[in-house]
């Protein structure tokens, strides 16, 4: 078996950060190697990713079940291949840090089973931590992105150059 725990800290509320978070089909695409994602229902979903040690690259079919959904702090899952005797779990843990910032932590297990795994694992080891620290990093990219004042106030404030060719505008009558 192998397992990593990855955190961050994103800042926006915990009321934000579950809103994204509570639906699959915003945050699976920013899974590192994600090339499909199919919903079965707000539970269960099944990916299709590439993933790569080295020269080897595959293409994989993954069954993801929510187990729990305990938000807006708590989430676990399972998950299976369906073509490989791999299976893992996982948790999403967050816990707000003050009324805009929001700490989160991802823990995945993945064990693999049969005859090979002891070397699909030794290739997994070092994948696996990367994996989870990319998506972390996209999650909290994508989550500050929707949750930025500049993105929810609109455009910034006009520049002095722009005021006074609306105020010369005006004091012409060309407005």
């Amino acid at each position: 078996m192998i397992e990593t725990t990855q955190g961050t800290v994103i800042a926006a509320p915990i009321g934000a950060v579950w809103d994204f978070v509570s639906d699959i089909s915003g945050w699976a695409p920013l899974m590192p190697g994600m090339q499909h994602v199919e919903m079965i229902d707000a539970d269960h979903s099944r990916w299709v990713l590439k993933v790569g040690v080295g020269g080897l690259v595959r293409t994989v079919k993954v069954d993801v079940s929510v187990d729990r959904w305990a938000g807006p702090g708590e989430v676990d899952f399972t998950y299976a291949l369906t073509s490989d005797p791999v299976k893992g779990s996982g948790t999403y843990r967050a816990v707000a840090q003050g009324a805009g910032e929001t700490a989160i932590e991802l823990h995945v297990k993945v064990e693999g089973s049969g005859p090979m795994a002891p070397m699909w694992e030794a290739m997994g080891r070092p994948l696996l931590p990367q994996l989870a620290k990319a998506f972390a990093g996209a999650l909290k990219a994508q989550i500050e992105a929707a949750a930025s004042p500049v993105a929810a106030a609109g455009p910034g404030p006009v520049s002095i150059v722009d005021r006074f060719f609306a105020w010369l505008h005006r004091r012409l009558g060309l407005s």
